[in-house]
């Protein structure tokens, strides 16, 4: 496994968190780069616009971006829309949003514990009946779900997650047979004893939420998070469809092999609850912003769940959000999410005197290593 690059500041090592192959792409245009657009708005705009100059590269094809202080904001784009037009990129353009989604559906579950019809501490079973094995002697919480210290075993994919899953794009994999793919190995360890941070217990999470509203995970979503908060362009696949709707940048994927190929197409069933939502930087920012001020999820389960890190050894993550302490004294809460061609971040400070939301087409967005285009942004946003 490779190393991750080392970084002036340890937030951005962490933030970096057809059927048959397709044919390759070129890895930069021959054409010269469209210049980035920026604002000239906010402290660090300068160090901001030039963190996100000169794309496409070999690291990434666009870059969007929003950060906002207590008295400024800053948008910045660049890049280019594809690599056969080099047209610029859309500023407003959808992306995979990833593990970003988590938050969403953490915000859902909180938002069923406030109404009295689930309670943290209870065993998952009670929701979700027959659910775990003999195999599970202890009781495997719904808190423990939410801060990933269930101690549930990864369920079964499409193929590794740096990429090499591109012949696998148009498979379906059903969030159960993921988790009846788990649940078969048997527990990891046991629940609360550490913080392993994984997908499977957020696809149990998305089955809890439809058993317990007898309706889908996505009209839940739509309905107590994305409408409320006003994210218009926000959406879910919907099943295998494998395609962005809407206004997009396309995304490409390195392969082993050393192609470069189109990964903008590419059905993410396996991936639901824990990782499939579609979404723009202006609509994740409008969703910080209606969440840490409460309106999604209560003041008080919104402190005490997301706004802490779990009951855990050495634990870092909350309920989707993990906190990042900064050399300067702040706290930021954030969120990462990458599927193969996008790389998105999210993240805030708990009084939202500072907001950042990226969506980086990185090439090669699932490697070990931070992207230097989202290191750069994260030094520049952080300055």
């Amino acid at each position: 496994m490779p190393t991750r690059r080392r970084s002036a500041i340890a937030l951005a090592s962490v933030l970096a968190l057809g059927m048959a192959a397709g044919p390759a792409v070129a890895a930069t245009s021959h054409a010269t780069p469209p210049p980035a657009r920026c604002d000239t708005t906010g402290p660090n705009h300068t160090a901001l616009c030039k963190a996100i100059s000169g794309l496409p590269d070999d690291d990434a094809t666009a870059a969007l971006v929003r950060v906002s202080g207590e008295k400024w904001t800053w948008h910045g784009t660049s890049g280019v829309r594809d690599l056969k037009t080099n047209r610029p990129a859309l500023e407003d353009g959808r992306f995979r949003a990833g593990s970003t989604t988590k938050v969403v559906t953490a915000a859902i579950v909180l938002q069923l514990a406030a109404e009295g019809d689930v309670d943290l501490d209870e065993n998952v079973e009670t929701y979700l009946p027959g659910l775990l094995t003999d195999a599970f002697d202890k009781p495997v919480t719904v808190r423990h779900l939410l801060t990933f210290t269930s101690g549930l075993q990864p369920g079964k994919d499409l193929g590794p997650v740096n990429g090499e899953g591109y012949e696998n794009r148009f498979v379906t994999l059903t969030p159960e047979e993921v988790v009846a793919s788990s649940v078969a190995q048997g527990p990891a360890f046991d629940p609360g004893d550490r913080q392993q941070y994984q997908n499977i217990d957020y696809t149990v999470l998305g089955m809890l939420i439809e058993r317990v509203t007898r309706d889908s995970y996505e009209h839940q979503a739509s309905v107590r998070v994305l409408k409320p908060a006003r994210m218009r362009d926000t959406s879910f696949p919907g099943g295998p469809d494998p395609r962005v709707h809407g206004p997009h940048n396309r995304g490409y994927q390195l392969l082993a092999d050393g192609r470069l190929v189109d990964a903008t197409e590419w059905n993410m069933s396996d991936r639901w609850a824990a990782g499939d939502m579609i979404s723009t930087t202006a609509d994740l920012e409008k969703f910080l912003v209606a969440l840490f001020s409460g309106e999604i999820v209560p003041k008080p389960l919104l402190e005490k769940e997301m706004l802490t890190p779990a009951d855990a050894p050495g634990a870092t993550m909350s309920a989707g959000l993990t906190l990042q302490k900064l050399p300067d004294g702040r706290e930021l809460w954030f969120k990462t999410g990458a599927r193969p061609g996008y790389n998105t971040g999210i993240g805030a400070t708990a009084n939202l005197s500072f907001t950042l939301v990226y969506s980086v087409n990185a090439t090669d967005a699932k490697s070990e290593d931070t992207n230097p285009v989202v290191d750069r942004i994260v030094q520049a946003a952080l300055g």
